[in-house]
């Protein structure tokens, strides 16, 4: 499998991009789990145009992740455009598109899942980012925005037919959200009918290595992405590819290790962020990590009270008083660098009427969406 001037071995395994979770601290865990392919977090094109702060720190990337992709979205056209650069200008390895997230600020304004229902636009900021882009450019997406207006089939021909460098699809309806079941039959379709080269992604459902084996055999996907069965478990990875390649499934982590990945991702965090902002950030992780165990309710409570990374390793390291010692490695972020490839680029002048991202609306309207006229034949 290749996208651009990528190479994968057989059935990759990737992460996926997911706000407040993916981020340097966590994609390196993953990548050190055998994660093949990460994204970012999504940043917001017009966060990136009116230099805030949050959406800058997103570009962030690291030597130890590649191959990465940086994931923009935006719903103004033009916005994209001028913020395509700045992305660029970071070193990814490609450039992803955000038509897939169904949240209601984010639609609303024609952002994410919410250009589905308009696919010339989509097409049109599409287009915009390839212009821009030194390097391959690949989308994310859902299968549409309704049941009434699914035409994954015919997006991923005209994404192709444009040069798009590979498509993940979440087998999922906007409308849907993350209820119901993922609809694999649509990637089985996409990949027989919609694609004569380029890679598919499959996205939904897949939470575990039986379900990523099975979305391998019944869609005939090219790689699968991870998302939440990835939260708080950066083990599946390799314990996917061992299933997928053994057909045994190897156990889980003891909870020594899990003790130690945990105290590192504290770690990573608080270097990353700041120690206060980094033992905050830390707090909405816990429940993933330690779900299922005895007494992890009693573990999250007391985690959630100290306000150092000293005070939080000690409450996880004592939590077992019977349980052998536990070095906790040295965590420390790589060496950030960029590319050497990458373009130089200027700030772009923004507008000084240029709307706030992520502000709050009404709910946007569910108008069916049509195919282009150069796709309705």
């Amino acid at each position: 499998m290749r996208i651009g001037h990528l190479e994968f071995d057989d059935r990759p395994l990737f992460l996926a991009p997911m706000e407040d979770v993916s981020d340097p601290p966590f994609r390196i865990l993953c990548k050190r789990y055998g994660a093949d392919m990460m994204y970012t977090e999504f940043v917001s094109s017009a966060g990136l145009l009116r230099d805030a702060e949050h959406e800058h720190q997103k570009l962030e990337i690291f030597d130890e992740e590649r191959p990465i992709g940086i994931q923009v979205w935006g719903g103004d056209i033009d916005e994209v455009k001028s913020a395509t650069p700045l992305a660029d200008a970071a070193g990814p390895d490609v450039i992803d598109i955000n038509f897939g997230c169904p949240v209601r600020k984010i639609v609303q304004k024609d952002g994410g899942a919410g250009v589905l229902r308009d696919l010339d636009k989509m097409k049109a900021i599409t287009a915009a980012v390839m212009e821009e882009a030194t390097r391959p450019v690949t989308v994310k997406m859902r299968l549409g925005w309704d049941d009434d207006s699914i035409y994954a089939v015919e997006v991923a021909r005209m994404l192709e037919e444009m040069g798009v460098a590979a498509l993940s699809v979440h087998a999922r309806t906007r409308e849907q959200q993350y209820k119901g079941d993922a609809r694999w039959h649509w990637l089985r379709r996409i990949k027989e009918e919609g694609v004569r080269e380029m890679p598919v992604i499959g996205n939904g459902d897949a939470h575990d290595p039986e379900a990523v084996e099975a979305m391998f055999e019944e869609t005939g996907v090219d790689a699968v992405m991870l998302g939440r069965g990835a939260l708080g478990n950066p083990w599946i990875f390799d314990r996917t590819r061992a299933y997928l390649e053994t057909g045994e499934l190897p156990p889980p982590p003891s909870w020594e290790e899990r003790v130690q990945v945990v105290a590192e991702h504290l770690s990573l965090k608080c270097e990353w962020l700041g120690e206060r902002t980094g033992v905050l950030e830390m707090r909405k992780n816990y429940s993933s990590y330690f779900k299922g165990f005895r007494n992890a309710s009693k573990l999250r409570h007391q985690v959630m009270q100290p306000e150092t990374k000293e005070g939080v390793l000690e409450v996880i390291l004592n939590f077992k008083p019977d349980a052998p010692d536990i070095q906790v490695p040295s965590a420390s972020l790589p060496e950030q660098t960029a590319d050497p490839d990458a373009v130089e680029t200027t700030k772009p002048d923004v507008p000084e009427d240029l709307p706030t991202p992520g502000g709050d609306g009404e709910e946007v309207g569910t108008k069916k969406a049509e195919l282009p006229e150069s796709m309705a034949a």
